[in-house]
Order: C-alpha cells, then structure tokens, then sequence
C-alpha cells in the first residue's frame, strides 16, 4: 500500500461517445489514491489533441463511436513513439474489433461491466508492466474470431515470415506465449531460468517490434494456425 501511495497516480484519459458511461468511469476512478482522470473525450477525433494535452499513460478506449472509432484511434495512438497504452472498453468479449485493437498494440480489453476494483486493478497491473490480458482469454478470442480461408493463409504465411527473424530459442519461447504459457511455465518447459525467459520475450519485442506480450501471443497463434 505504501508502494502504491509512493508512486505517482495513473493518469487515465477516459474515451466513450456515451457522457453516462465517461460520468460512471469517472466516479468509479475517483475513489482510486493511485488513479487520476486527466481528461475525456467522446470522439476519436479528439485522442490525439487531447493526449498531447494531457499526457495520460492509459487511454481507457471505446470501440464504437460515431466518428473515429475507437480502432482508429488505438492505432494512431499506438504509432507514437511515446503513445500511451490502450485499453479497450467494450460490451462484446468475442468481437473481431477487439482482436484488430489488440493487433494494434492495444494492452487489452475490459468489459463495461468490469467491476470498478478490477479496471483499478488492471491499470496498476499494467502500470506494474504485468499482462492486462491473459493467456486463456487471448486464446478464447482467437478460437471465436476467424476470417476468411484466403485471408488467413496470408496472415499466417506473413506471421511465419516475420518469426524466421529470430533465433530457434526466441521461437521456441514466442510459441509457447503463444499456447498461453506463463514465463515461469516457460521456464521449467525449455529448461531456461527465469530471467533468461525475460531476456528472450524483450528481445522477441524489439526484433519483432512489438509492443506487448499479447502482440506475441497473436502472431505465434497466427503462425501455428493450420487452417483447420
């Protein structure tokens, strides 16, 4: 707790075109020491202004909006070379636009109903440098969210084309990320120790240019899929 009230608070920039939703949020955050809203918008239009204003760390971001969209805007946030993290907010946890959010760097995804505890408790993971996302809800997204034969022969002949870039033990490591395991399971399975795990998974981001361990997750899933 200490720890917690040491650190600076976590500046949030709230985006929903629904001003209850914003009001809610804004209630639920507000009881948080280690939490503050530094701002809201109801467009996408009006992220990148308003982060450039306001330097939050977390964007806390809808999908669905009536101008910019929420993916849009993840996307332009996340090409910034300082971007703050995304998280998305979203009423459906098998939409296809959550998957394309996640490809594009968001940190992952909460559902409106989020009890307030837990969206506090994912900013401090994420905070912390800890997935938001985990494992098995990756895989259960993938499993429910497929394209076209055509278009995921492409994206699986893409995927493999960019893990030829690393070593076989980075990919060996980004596989079994990608089968949802964690660095410890990582560890006792390819008889590494913990820290080399870590040493791998930064070196398969920076290689790879990739923002989270998510982002591995999806392109190891997109690799192995056999179509089937």
């Amino acid at each position: 707790m200490t720890d917690t009230q040491s650190q600076p608070p976590v500046r949030v920039l709230l985006v929903d075109d629904d001003a209850l939703v914003r009001s809610g949020l804004v209630l639920m955050l507000g009881g948080a020491p280690d939490v503050e809203v530094v701002g809201e918008a109801g467009d996408g239009s009006e992220v990148m202004d308003l982060v450039r204003r306001t330097r939050p760390d977390v964007v806390l971001m809808d999908i669905r909006m009536p101008g910019t969209d929420g993916l849009e805007a993840t996307e332009a946030l996340r090409a910034l070379p300082d971007g703050p993290e995304v998280i998305i907010l979203t009423t459906f946890d098998t939409d296809e636009h959550v998957l394309r959010a996640l490809r594009a760097g968001a940190a992952g995804f909460l559902l409106k109903d989020t009890r307030p505890e837990d969206i506090v408790a994912a900013l401090r993971r994420l905070r912390a440098g800890e997935p938001v996302l985990s494992p098995a809800v990756t895989r259960r997204l993938i499993a429910h969210v497929t394209g076209p034969v055509d278009e995921t022969a492409a994206r699986r002949r893409r995927a493999r084309e960019r893990l030829a870039a690393l070593s076989d033990r980075e990919r060996e490591v980004a596989a079994a990320i990608g089968r949802g395991a964690s660095n410890a399971e990582i560890a006792a399975g390819l008889y590494m120790s913990l820290p080399t795990v870590k040493t791998h998974v930064s070196r398969i981001l920076t290689k790879l240019d990739l923002n989270n361990r998510v982002q591995i997750a999806l392109l190891a899933s997109d690799a192995a899929d056999d179509g089937a």
